[in-house]
């Protein structure tokens, strides 16, 4: 087959994501296997949601609201915005693929933190724009460092807060001192999939500073503290000039009718939301002090997951956890080749791989 692509397109590296817990078992033979790599919701969905879902499956034969009007209203007195201030997405992940879309021409250029969520880079190439990269500071996220790379081609600029793989904070008077100085014409977008998780009071949360007068976009998710990573549903809280731009091309149905009631249900579900909370939390404090225990290195984290420095190839030691059915991710395709990922699983799960750790290290 014989076929006209562009190289942008044809140099994108795929996403990889964490392997499943079924391709785990079938290909190793294993079972009772347990998935720490993908950052999920170690207690499952809200009950809510689930009853939520539930109720509407009879009617799975007519399409979901188009407009998602039940879901923009809950998010909208939630977090006192105006309806029209929203776009929802089939995970955030669409929505930055939708900004790119709307905002972004071949040769104009992103500045993106280096290593940070692979789909800011992946969208931006797909547009035929050029990322632009900044290596991380002591594993947090350099803003000096992409205010001085902005030129007169950026368009946009991509931040993770707080950051993944690295589960670190941008604050609120850093945050402050950047949006000074970032040009009226560059957008910034902030992705704060795991903000719920943080417990530093000084993180910046960039909801705070949304008005209709400066290009600054906050995407937030369903599929981590929400538990509802199955059903993908994102949104964007955003000037409303650029909410209305972005619902000139998404797609008319892109948020399922299970999706957008679940998403209603769980987040009314605050004793889920908050069980989860104490959960992480408790089970991390419980990780950091077994690591500590075994002196093996770890990072601090504000996220539901954190980096673990295994001294060797993070790709053998990968396998070795696998091959005693537990997930985790290897770091090395994010340049850290001794470093693995870990997110908190339930306690059981949490001494399972504490165990499995040990052993591999061997």
């Amino acid at each position: 087959m014989k076929l006209s692509v562009p190289d942008y397109i044809s140099s994108i590296k795929p996403y990889v994501p964490g392997k499943p817990i079924e391709a785990l078992e079938r290909e190793y033979g294993v079972v009772d296997s347990i998935k720490l790599a993908s950052n999920e919701n170690p207690l499952g969905p809200s009950p809510k949601a689930v009853e939520a879902i539930k109720r509407t499956i009879g009617n799975l034969h007519r399409y979901p609201d188009g407009s998602g009007h039940n879901l923009i209203q809950k998010i909208s007195e939630h977090f006192g915005f105006s309806p029209e201030n929203i776009v929802l997405g089939n995970g955030s992940d669409e929505i930055i693929g939708m900004l790119a879309s709307a905002f972004l021409q071949p040769g104009e250029e992103v500045i993106l933190p280096r290593p940070s969520f692979l789909m800011y880079e992946i969208m931006a190439i797909a547009v035929g724009a050029t990322p632009v990269f900044v290596p991380l500071k002591s594993l947090s996220i350099d803003l000096e460092r992409i205010t001085e790379g902005i030129t007169s081609k950026t368009r946009m600029v991509f931040l993770c807060n707080p950051n993944n793989p690295t589960g670190t904070i941008v604050s609120k008077n850093v945050f402050e001192k950047f949006l000074k100085k970032i040009p009226p014409e560059v957008i910034v977008v902030v992705d704060e999939a795991y903000i719920e998780f943080v417990r530093d009071q000084s993180c910046a949360r960039s909801m705070d500073y949304i008005d209709d007068t400066r290009p600054l976009i906050t995407l937030r998710t369903f599929s981590k503290a929400y538990g509802l990573a199955g059903l993908r549903v994102g949104y964007g809280i955003m000037p409303k000039e650029i909410a209305n731009l972005l619902n000139r091309i998404r797609h008319p149905f892109n948020t399922n009718s299970l999706g957008q009631a679940g998403a209603c249900a769980a987040l009314d579900d605050t004793i889920f939301f908050k069980k989860t909370l104490a959960l992480v939390h408790e089970e991390l404090d419980f990780l950091h002090d077994a690591l500590d225990r075994l002196g093996i290195k770890y990072f601090p984290t504000q996220t539901n997951f954190f980096l673990v420095d295994v001294g060797k190839d993070a790709d053998e030691i990968y396998e070795n956890m696998l091959r005693q059915g537990v997930i985790v991710r290897s770091m090395k395709s994010y340049g850290y080749s001794n470093y693995i990922r870990i997110n908190v699983g339930l306690h059981e799960e949490n001494i399972r791989f504490i165990t499995a750790l040990e052993k591999s290290l061997v």
